[in-house]
Parts: C-alpha cells; structure tokens; sequence
C-alpha cells in the first residue's frame, strides 16, 4: 500500500502549496536525471501550433513561463547546489515547453497562491504548475486543463505531540496552513473551533509548527512526507481526508490553448513520460508503482 493517495495531487498542499511568495523568474533547466525522462517526451506537429494561438505566441518567444514554487519538495524546488527547480510539478512545466518549443526551456515565476490568478489574467506566466487544486469557485476566474495529479490533505505534529489522530481533533486548537488554500475551508468544515494560523510557504508553516506557534499544520501529503523524512521532528498523523485534484492553471477564456494542453497531457500519459515524472520525484519517497493518472476532464471545474 502506497503510503498516501496519490491518484483518484502541493496544498493541502494545496491545496495549494502552501503559497509561495513572489520573485523574479528563475530558469528550470532540467537536472541530469530530469533530462533523461525529458528525452522521451513529445514534441506538437507544426500543425499544432495554429497561427495567431497562445502556442505561437510562446514558441516565437522561445520559452515557457510558468508559474509555480521554489521551495515545495518533491514538486517544485530550487536546488542550490545548481540553481535548477525540480520535482514532479517542475518536470510536468519542462515537457510541456518541450511539446511547443522541441526543448524544455522554461522561466519558473515563483509564485504566491493569493497571486496566481492575476499572473496568468495578466499574462506574466502562460501557465501555472503549483498544485492547483480545480475548484468551480476558482473556475469562474482561470482555466484548468487536466487534472494532472490527484493528492489530499492530510496532519503533521511535533513527534510526541498526542491528542490528534483525526481532522476533528483540532477544535479548539491553533492550527497552521497555507495563506489562501483549501486547507483553510477544509479545516472549517471538519474543525470549526480550530483557530487558524496562516504562512505563505511551506519551510514557514514546518518553522512555525517547530516553534510552537500551532500544534498542527494541515497539507498536502506529499509535501509532508518530504518535510517529515527531511526533518525527522515531525511526523503525519492522519491519513488524507481529502481529495484534491490538481489542474494546469491557464488564463480564463482560452479554449484553444486548454484543448492544447489536454491534448498534450494525454499524450504524456500514453508514452510514460507522466509516470517516469513521478517515479522521479514524488516516487523516490512513495513506494510502489506510479499511480493510475486521473481522468482529463473527469472533475468540476476541468
């Protein structure tokens, strides 16, 4: 049994990343082993790329610009020994670039999740990779291709904390989650006495959860996973009691490009390229096979 429920995916994490805050674009050149995977992934026929689209607009500019995290592990990290952003979400952004430009050139914009919306309206980023949990409220304001991952959230604590080993077992409790995610709802719904505490990043919520500023800090289980084998003073408690589906953001209105993306998407899955993603990145801490990928179109809001 895989340790989390990686199909039915950042914040929790989720829902949404725990949010990042802004920064300039950094390059996401693919790392040696990225690379690899890379290699095998599909390149659009010129025919795809109709005149006057979103496509040719990026390929005459010669990169991707993506929004998403520097600092979600896992899924989309600045590595500082060589500057390059990683992870499952990192990778999915290089295959895109790699389907409309033939190489994976991207500019990852480090992005916040109260900002994400007005990054793709205004055309800073073409897409955004930042486990963006597909709701129909957030609908009305972008567009999602996919979902391309399916995760949920789930509860870390100090080790040795006791008392938690359910959602409803933060009433009356400080609890920690990401500015501007679904965890907050969530954490309402299921513990409406719990007092909420939010922080724009992930490494702030796991700093604020060692601190004692909260007595548990609610995301995605993935991200916790990492956190926890990371920093061995957490560790999850709960198993996910969510289900999350992670779509591509795009801006709103922009059906030929969301038909695009899909279509890529689904090319991704058939050839592999989706799987060898993950067994790189979020397979490297999960055990077992990758998961079967969710259904494009298959939620409200896709």
């Amino acid at each position: 049994m895989k340790r989390f429920v990686a199909v039915v995916a950042v914040s929790l994490l989720a829902l949404a990343a725990c949010g990042e805050s802004s920064s300039p674009a950094v390059p996401g050149a693919p790392s040696e082993k990225g690379a690899d995977v890379l290699a095998k992934a599909p390149v659009a026929a010129a025919a795809d790329i109709l005149p006057g689209s979103t496509m040719e607009k990026i390929k005459q500019r010669g990169e991707l610009l993506v929004g998403g995290s520097l600092d979600a592990p896992l899924l989309s990290q600045q590595n500082p020994a060589t500057g390059e952003v990683e992870g499952f979400d990192a990778d999915m952004g290089k295959a895109l670039a790699k389907y409309i430009l033939g190489e994976p050139k991207v500019k990852i914009v480090n992005s916040a999740s109260e900002t994400r919306e007005a990054l793709l309206a205004n055309g800073t980023v073409d897409v955004v990779f930042q486990t963006y949990t597909i709701t129909e409220e957030r609908a009305k304001q972008v567009a999602f291709a996919g979902p391309y991952y399916t995760s949920g959230l789930t509860i870390a604590v100090k080790k040795g904390t006791t008392g938690i080993a359910k959602p409803e077992d933060l009433n009356g409790k400080k609890v920690l989650a990401g500015a501007n995610t679904p965890a907050i709802p969530a954490i309402k719904k299921l513990a409406p006495q719990a007092e909420i505490i939010t922080f724009g990043s992930d490494p702030e919520c796991v700093q604020a959860l060692k601190q004692d500023r909260g007595v548990a800090y609610v995301q995605d289980e993935t991200l916790l996973i990492a956190d926890a084998k990371k920093d061995p003073s957490i560790e999850i408690v709960t198993k996910p009691f969510t289900v999350d589906p992670y779509g591509i953001g795009l801006k709103h209105g922009d059906d030929q490009f969301k038909k695009f993306v899909n279509d890529w998407l689904k090319k991704t899955q058939d050839t592999g390229v989706w799987q060898e993603i993950w067994k790189k990145s979020i397979g490297t801490v999960v055990t077992g096979d990758a998961p079967q990928p969710p259904q494009i179109g298959s939620v409200p809001g896709s």
